[in-house]
C-alpha cells in the first residue's frame, strides 16, 4: 500500500511539472475585434490576456487560468495541472499519515521489547530484544533516531501540504483560483471605498459545488473547455471578471503616490545598511526588487510600515515604455510635493486608503 501511494503522488508530481498549466498562444486575440476593449494586453507576450489568465513573470508567458507559480514543481499551477496538482496535495499527506502510523508502530513494539523494569529504574537496552527473537531487520540506537527524523518529517509534510489542499479545495469548490478571490475582495473594497452602489458578482460561479468540481476534475483526466472560453453564470457578463480588472487597474492608478529617491538602493532583498527594522521586516513574497538612484521617481501602489511596492518610472514610458516594478525601503523615498506648473496635487495627494 505504501508502495502503491509512492507511485501516486510521484505520478502527479511530474503530472503537475511536466504537462503544465497551459500558455496563451502567442498573438491571441478574441474573435470579435470589438472585445479587445474588454482585455489588457501583455507587451511581452504580444497578444491580449484572455479571461481567467494572467502574465506569470518566471514563466514569462501569460498563464490560462492561473492559480500561482509554485517553486516546487518549478511550474504554474493553471488551467491544465490544476486536478494534477491538487490530488499530489491530497495523495502527499495521505501517504505521510500512512507512514507515520508505520514508524510510530515500529518504535513503539520495539521500544516496548527492549524495556527492562528494575526496583527503582527502567532501563532501554538498544543492543537486542529481549522477548522476540532476532529480527529480520536490526533495529538500534541509529535506526531508530532514523524512524524518529522521518516521522517527524512526515507529521510536518502531513500538516503543511494539507493545509495547502485545503486551501485549494476551497477555491476549486467556487470555481476560483488564488489570484480572482483576490480580485474578488479588491472589487468589494474598491466598491465600498467609492460608494458606486454597483454589486459584483463572480461570473464563473455555477452556483453549485459539484459543477464547479467537474470544470476541474473529469474522468478523462482532462479538463473542461479549451482554457480561453468559459461558461458563466446567468446574469454576467463573458467579460464582467476582465472589466472589473481594468477597472481595478485605473483605480490603481488614482491612488498610486509620486515618490522622488533620495537614497541609492541596490535592490537586495534585505538591504543591511538601510536600518535594522528594514533588514527584518523584508516583504516574504517572490515579487521582485527594484534598485533605486538618488533623484528618480517612483509611483507607488502599495506599501508596508517599512517597504513600499510600486513602479519606476523610465525615459521611455511615456512612450510605451517597460516599467520596473516592485520592492524598495521606505526610508529610501520622499514624498512629491505640489506640481508647481499645473498647481495641481500629484498623485501623492490623490485620496489614499
Amino acid at each position: 500500500i505504501l508502495l502503491n501511494w509512492t507511485v501516486m503522488i510521484l505520478y502527479n508530481y511530474f503530472s503537475a511539472m511536466f504537462v503544465g498549466p497551459g500558455y496563451v498562444p502567442l498573438g491571441w486575440t478574441p474573435e470579435k475585434s470589438q472585445d479587445c476593449m474588454y482585455l489588457q494586453y501583455c507587451k511581452v507576450c504580444q497578444s491580449y490576456k484572455a479571461p481567467r489568465s494572467h502574465h506569470c513573470r518566471k514563466c514569462n508567458r501569460c498563464v490560462m487560468k492561473m492559480d500561482h507559480h509554485c517553486p516546487w514543481i518549478n511550474n504554474c499551477c493553471g488551467y491544465q495541472n490544476h486536478a494534477s496538482f491538487t490530488l499530489f496535495l491530497l495523495l502527499a499527506p495521505l501517504g505521510c499519515i500512512h507512514a507515520s502510523f508505520i514508524f510510530v508502530m515500529t518504535m513503539y513494539t520495539q521500544l516496548y521489547n527492549r524495556i527492562s523494569f528494575g526496583w527503582s529504574s527502567v532501563k532501554i537496552d538498544m543492543s537486542a530484544a529481549k522477548r522476540d527473537p532476532r529480527p529480520i531487520i536490526p533495529f538500534g540506537l541509529s535506526a531508530f533516531a532514523a524512524s524518529l527524523f522521518a516521522l517527524g518529517l512526515a507529521l510536518g509534510t502531513t500538516i503543511a501540504v494539507g493545509m495547502l489542499f485545503i486551501i485549494q479545495m476551497k477555491v476549486i469548490l467556487t470555481n476560483k483560483t488564488s489570484i480572482e478571490s483576490w480580485i474578488e475582495e479588491k472589487a468589494k473594497d474598491r466598491i465600498q471605498y467609492y460608494q458606486t452602489g454597483e454589486t459584483f458578482i463572480f461570473p464563473y460561479d455555477m452556483g453549485s459545488k459539484w459543477k464547479n468540481f467537474k470544470q476541474v476534475f473529469t474522468w478523462s483526466g482532462i479538463p473542461e473547455g479549451d482554457g480561453l472560453d468559459w461558461p458563466v453564470r446567468d446574469g454576467c457578463h463573458q467579460y464582467s471578471l476582465t472589466i472589473e480588472q481594468l477597472k481595478q487597474k485605473a483605480d490603481k492608478r488614482v491612488r498610486s503616490v509620486r515618490y522622488r529617491a533620495i537614497e541609492d538602493y541596490s535592490g537586495v532583498c534585505c538591504p543591511v545598511t538601510k536600518g535594522v527594522k528594514t533588514f527584518f521586516t523584508t516583504p516574504c513574497t517572490e515579487e521582485p526588487r527594484i534598485a533605486l538612484s538618488k533623484g528618480e521617481l517612483i509611483l507607488a501602489t502599495r506599501g508596508l510600515k517599512h517597504w513600499m511596492y510600486g513602479e519606476k518610472i523610465l525615459d521611455s514610458a511615456a512612450d510605451g515604455g517597460i516599467r520596473e516594478r516592485g520592492w524598495f525601503p521606505r526610508k529610501c523615498v520622499e514624498k512629491c510635493q505640489y506640481d508647481s506648473e499645473t498647481e495641481q496635487p500629484v498623485d501623492g495627494e490623490k485620496k489614499n486608503r
